[in-house]
C-alpha cells in the first residue's frame, strides 16, 4: 500500500474536502480519509461500517492512510460525509481523468493509436425495489448470457471504454439497468476521441446500431461490430450479408484492401479462391480480371474497413476481450459490484474509486519497474 500511495498526490483534492467552518472540533485529515476510501477497494471492504472497523482495529492500514494513531479512527458518519462531498464536487471523476492523462503521458496507455471498447457491466442493487424506485435511478435490466439464457437484475449498468493495450479504463458512465447499450456508446466515443487519436472502436453485437457507426465515423474512427442477425434485412442483390459483392457466377469476391473510403474486391477465380467454370475471360478482358469498388459511406453498418470477416477484422475484434478482463478485475478483485450506496451519483463515485485503484496500481507497477531497471 505505501507503494500505491507514493505515486498519488491527493493534496489538491483533500483541500477541496476541508470544512470551511471555523466552528467545531478539528476534523480528521481529509487526505487520510480520502486514502482510506481508496484503500477500501484494495482491501475488498464494501461498506463504511467495514472500513471504520478495519481502521479501528488495524493500526497498520490506519498509519498507511496517514491517519493519526493517537486518536479514534474516522467514524462511519465521517466516512459517509466525505464520500458525499466527493460526489457533490465531482472530485472522483476529476482524479480519474487526471490519472488517465498521466497514464497516457507515461506510455502505460497507448499514446498514439487507442483501440478502445465499451461494454456494459451488471451492477446489482440490493436495496428494496420500493425504496430505490423513489430515486428514479435503479431499474430492472435484462440480457442474454453466453448460453442464450435471459438474466435479469435490479440495479445499474456500468459502461466503460477500455484501452486494449493496458486493459485500463479510459472513460465510464453509470446508468439505470434498463438503458440500452447503444445509447451510451456515442458519448463514450466522444470522450475517448477527445483524449487521443482513435482508429478503432471494438464493440459487441449489442452495439450493432447505425448511430454507433455514425458516431465512430464522426470522430474519424471505425466501429468493429459483428452484425446482429435479429431483424436483419436481405442484403442488396449481388451482395452477401457481410457486404461482400458477388461475381456474375454468384461467388463471393475476394477483398483486396481499401483505397480511402472505397473497399476493393477482385475476381475470386483470379485470386485462387474458387475454380470458376467460366474462367477469368467471361467477366473481364484484363489480366488483372474484374475489380469492384464499394463506397463504405453507402452503408456504414454493412461495410467496414478492414472488411468484415477478414483476418485483420477478426484480429481487431478479438482484442475486445480486454474489457472483459478489466470488468473482471473491477468486480472480482475490487468492489465494483459491492454497492453499499444508493442514488446514481453516489454509485458513479463508487465506480470511479474502483477505476482509480486500477489506474494507480498500473502507475505504481510501472514506476517500480523503472526504478528496478535504473
Amino acid at each position: 500500500m505505501p507503494i500505491f500511495f507514493s505515486v498519488l498526490d491527493l493534496k489538491p483534492y483533500a483541500k477541496e474536502l476541508r470544512s470551511r467552518s471555523p466552528r467545531g472540533a478539528d476534523g480528521h485529515c481529509r487526505e487520510g480519509v480520502l486514502r482510506a476510501l481508496l484503500a477500501a477497494p484494495l482491501e475488498h471492504i464494501t461498506t463504511f461500517t467495514g472500513l471504520h472497523h478495519r481502521l479501528e482495529t488495524d493500526l497498520r492500514i490506519r498509519y498507511q492512510c496517514g491517519l493519526p494513531l493517537d486518536r479514534e479512527a474516522p467514524s462511519i458518519s465521517t466516512l459517509s460525509r466525505v464520500f458525499a462531498e466527493l460526489t457533490k464536487k465531482n472530485l472522483a471523476k476529476q482524479l480519474f481523468e487526471e490519472l488517465v492523462k498521466r497514464c497516457q503521458q507515461d506510455g502505460i496507455i497507448d499514446g498514439s493509436t487507442l483501440r478502445s471498447i465499451a461494454l456494459p457491466s451488471m451492477l446489482t442493487r440490493r436495496n428494496p425495489k420500493r425504496k430505490s424506485e423513489l430515486t428514479g435511478h435503479a431499474n430492472w435490466g435484462a440480457k442474454l448470457d453466453s448460453f442464450g439464457n435471459k438474466v435479469t437484475w435490479f440495479g445499474y449498468k456500468l459502461h466503460m471504454a477500455v484501452d486494449t493495450k493496458s486493459d485500463l479504463p479510459l472513460a465510464l458512465e453509470v446508468t439505470p439497468a434498463h438503458v440500452n447499450d447503444g445509447e451510451m456508446a456515442p458519448g463514450l466515443m466522444d470522450k475517448v476521441a477527445a483524449q487521443k487519436t482513435t482508429r478503432f472502436f471494438l464493440l459487441d453485437v449489442g452495439y450493432d446500431q447505425m448511430k454507433v457507426y455514425e458516431a465512430a465515423r464522426n470522430v474519424k474512427a471505425e466501429a468493429i461490430i459483428p452484425l446482429n442477425p435479429r431483424g436483419e434485412k436481405e442484403p442488396l442483390a449481388g451482395m452477401t450479408t457481410n457486404g461482400t459483392p458477388c461475381c456474375s457466377m454468384g461467388f463471393a469476391m475476394t477483398y483486396w484492401g481499401a483505397d480511402g473510403d472505397h473497399l476493393k474486391f477482385r475476381c475470386p477465380h483470379a485470386t485462387g479462391k474458387v475454380d470458376c467454370p467460366l474462367g477469368m475471360s467471361a467477366c473481364s478482358s484484363s489480366n488483372y480480371d474484374m475489380v469492384v469498388k464499394v463506397d463504405a459511406k453507402d452503408d456504414l453498418r454493412r461495410f467496414s474497413r478492414p472488411h468484415r470477416d477478414t483476418k485483420r477484422w477478426k484480429e481487431l475484434y478479438n482484442e475486445r476481450t480486454s474489457v472483459e478482463r478489466c470488468n473482471s478485475r473491477l468486480k472480482t478483485y475490487l468492489t465494483a459490484d459491492g454497492l453499499h450506496v444508493w442514488g446514481i451519483q453516489k454509485v458513479t463515485t463508487h465506480q470511479y474509486l474502483n477505476a482509480i485503484v486500477l489506474l494507480v496500481s498500473a502507475i505504481s507497477a510501472a514506476s517500480r519497474k523503472n526504478q528496478t531497471a535504473a
